[in-house]
């Protein structure tokens, strides 16, 4: 459909960053549970309420209805898969569907599930955003008209004769222009916020911002393993130069009687090209058969669901672009310098290639092994990074902890029943609940004062509103005061901060000391007392700077969606989980019991280091393999050409070591020369890459003494096999014909 579509982002930017969000509410996107009218069949999906013209707006493929299907309050679109688990073979239209045991809604359609490589891809459902805020009160009363709360996402779609950087040049004032001179908005117009659209098709690979541009994100990565890929090639190329051009002096011969009987030089081109194009369009076969059967893996490797596009035009475009590009590179040396040959010269047996005619082969050698040992180093020191951000004290317990969210209103009331029926289970040492996940800053919010504090300071902190025993659930580590009480009620108005917080604060015995908190939405006002401060939690990214988090009782300004269960270490796994299911299904039947281990869930951030790491290190040992498969045949051609000398030396008394010697040491001393380049060079890019992390590991030189040891290893392995294979010839045979 015509016109082009595009998130607005919308918040409190400062010149070069984005926006911590003043309060965080249940996200619109939703991870519920769908019952049909009749049976049992019950299935938790992650659906999202939208505006009736979303489904245009998005062109959802229909299966079933139109995509006016959300212009009834009670409506519900179901993916195909969706409807598929719910229905099975019935046609699920004007079907009855409840969505998390609370409102009945029709389905008015059936859409194709979206693709992997979407956005929504998750997304299996689509519910009207009227719908939506009948289910929450809040929203209507206090959320929409509220100007600092972002939980909302907005898309706009735009006039196809229309900018996006007119339309946000025109927009981007709105929010200001609205909050400027209203009241309880002054501290957010001093922020100067702004609108700023940003389009679809930046979504994936562009989603950090700088002056209100997305100028980088996950781009960054589509270059580095297509530039990774370039050098590996550039590798191949270069063993077809060096292996053709070594083995110029067994087809001089064939130059020179080709240009003898007319063949002049633009022809004798022609024919290496047409070899080197030969070469590549085979290697090109072999390659997509390779790639076929290695997609699956790589697919694992990168968690994408990537497939061969036998059927896309532009592939087969550019796979031809390719094939003669790495044609010409491959063949352009070895047609140029073999067509020079004097034919006089060769055919009187006179040409010899010299010693010079080898410095283009060890130039391209010390290449290879620059990009190669470039490769290793980068890679040891991604693992270094991922294993320093691994070993980084978490500052809780993971161990045995599980925690899941409440997707029904049937929790509501049931919190101290099903924490006593879990811990009779006899398996269950704790349980809590909380605002958000044990591994995520769920909320932030600003309106805080406490004594000494600078008026200039941002006063924007991580809260978490959680139960009195969350500290025991998830294990805290207290480094001054004490844990919330169940016995003492007057520890509704405590608090408990992070290490971060209190130094953030300024403050230096912080227990004891009041926090005033002003509530943005209604100016209530309320005093906490600092009851104790426990050790910063990694709850974000391990490469991030703790953020400063305060821990209060659910009831001012918070509740609690998420259930935490801290499961006795002497209890397996595999024997509590059916037990504390058992809890579940008879107290809050209505509910799922999808729960996640916090160890597996904090292990998910670094799923993008790891996937960089992998890769890495599977492109730097083709690259290593690569090499040495040229430095192999180098080495069987040097061994080759210098047969009678090693015969000579042998008669003349050389053992076996002088002529292992004699044979490698050219070959070291080329890899030594390209580790000396490949270092400084991989100490840079390194050390950039490490600057996109706050926590980070230091560039030690022992990484680059192993990967110079671990080169020049391979380098002697790989020679080894011809040196000494030459040295053990018997030397009657190398020189019978002298």
């Amino acid at each position: 459909m015509g016109g082009r579509k595009s998130a607005i982002s919308a918040g409190n930017r400062t010149a070069n960053q984005l926006p911590q969000p003043v309060q965080t509410h249940h996200p619109v996107v939703l991870d519920t549970r769908l019952y049909p009218h009749r049976g049992e069949t019950k299935v938790s999906k992650t659906g999202v309420f939208m505006d009736p013209a979303a489904p245009e707006m998005f062109t959802l493929k229909m299966l079933e209805g139109s995509w006016s299907g959300l212009s009834n309050p009670h409506s519900v679109l179901l993916s195909a898969s969706t409807a598929k688990a719910l229905f099975g073979d019935k046609n699920p239209m004007s079907e009855r569907v409840k969505i998390n045991t609370d409102v009945y809604v029709h389905v008015t359609g059936v859409y194709e599930d979206l693709p992997h490589n979407s956005r929504f891809h998750r997304i299996q459902f689509f519910a009207p955003f009227v719908l939506w805020e009948t289910m929450n009160e809040w929203i209507k009363q206090r959320a929409i008209n509220d100007w600092s709360n972002h939980f909302l996402t907005m898309y706009a779609q735009i006039n196809p004769a229309s900018s996006f950087k007119a339309v946000s040049q025109q927009i981007k004032d709105a929010s200001l222009n609205k909050i400027r001179n209203l009241e309880g908005y002054k501290d957010l117009a001093a922020q100067k916020p702004q609108i700023l659209l940003h389009p679809m098709s930046q979504w994936h690979l562009y989603g950090e911002f700088e002056d209100g541009v997305a100028n980088t994100g996950p781009v960054r990565f589509v270059w580095l393993v297509g530039m990774i890929g370039g050098f590996v090639l550039l590798l191949a190329c270069i063993n077809f130069m060096n292996l053709s051009t070594a083995r110029s002096e067994k087809r001089a011969k064939e130059v020179g009687v080709r240009k003898t009987l007319g063949s002049v030089r633009k022809q004798l081109i022609s024919q290496f090209f047409s070899e080197s194009f030969l070469v590549t369009i085979l290697a090109f076969l072999v390659a997509i058969l390779l790639a076929s059967l290695a997609l699956p893996l790589f697919n694992e490797i990168a968690d994408k669901q990537m497939q061969m596009l036998w059927t896309n035009g532009w592939f087969w475009l550019g796979s031809l672009l390719f094939i003669f590009l790495t044609g010409i590179l491959a063949g352009s040396y070895p047609a140029l310098y073999l067509s020079s040959f004097n034919p006089v010269k060769v055919l009187k047996g006179t040409f010899r290639a010299g010693r010079l005619a080898a410095i283009p082969r060890q130039v391209l050698v010390v290449i290879q092994f620059s990009i190669s040992a470039t490769l290793i180093i980068c890679t040891m020191i991604v693992y270094n990074q991922i294993q320093f951000g691994k070993s980084r004290p978490v500052g809780y317990n993971r161990d045995g902890l599980i925690t899941m969210e409440m997707k029904s209103k049937d929790y509501q009331g049931k919190y101290d029943l099903l924490r006593t029926e879990l811990k009779n289970t006899g398996v269950v040492e704790e349980m809590s609940q909380s605002m958000g996940k044990v591994t995520q800053v769920y909320s932030g919010n600003n309106g805080f004062t406490w004594k000494g504090k600078d008026p200039n300071i941002d006063d924007s902190f991580g809260t978490l509103a959680v139960t009195s025993d969350h500290g025991k659930t998830v294990g805290w580590q207290f480094i001054a005061g004490r844990d919330f009480s169940r016995e003492l009620a007057g520890d509704s108005s405590g608090m408990v901060i992070n290490e971060s917080a209190a130094r953030y604060m300024g403050l230096e015995n912080p227990v004891g000391e009041t926090v005033s908190w002003k509530w943005w939405r209604s100016g209530e006002v309320k005093q906490y007392i600092i009851l104790g401060v426990i050790k910063d939690m990694v709850m974000e990214s391990p490469y991030e700077p703790i953020e400063p988090t305060l821990f209060y009782l659910k009831g001012f300004n918070g509740s609690v969606n998420w259930i935490n269960i801290k499961i006795k270490p002497t209890a397996s796994a595999s024997v509590a989980l059916p037990k504390i299911e058992t809890v579940f299904k008879q107290l809050i039947p209505s509910a799922p019991f999808d729960y996640q281990f916090v160890d597996e869930e904090y292990a998910r951030k670094f799923a993008a280091e790891e996937r960089i790491g992998k890769l890495a290190t599977l492109f730097a040992t083709l690259a290593i393999l690569i090499s040495c498969l040229g430095l192999f045949g180098l080495a069987s051609f040097t061994a080759e050409q210098r047969t009678k000398e090693i015969g000579v030396r042998k008669v003349l008394g050389a053992s076996v070591k002088d002529v292992w010697l004699l044979l490698s040491k050219d070959f070291v001393r080329l890899v030594f020369i390209a580790l000396c380049i490949s270092a400084p060079i991989a100490y840079y890019c390194m050390y950039r890459w490490l600057e996109n992390y706050e926590y980070r590991t230091t560039i030690s030189l022992w990484i680059f003494a192993v990967a110079s040891g671990g080169a020049i290893l391979v380098t002697l392995l790989t020679v080894s096999y011809q040196a000494i294979k030459a040295a053990l010839m018997n030397p009657v045979q190398s020189l019978r014909n002298e």
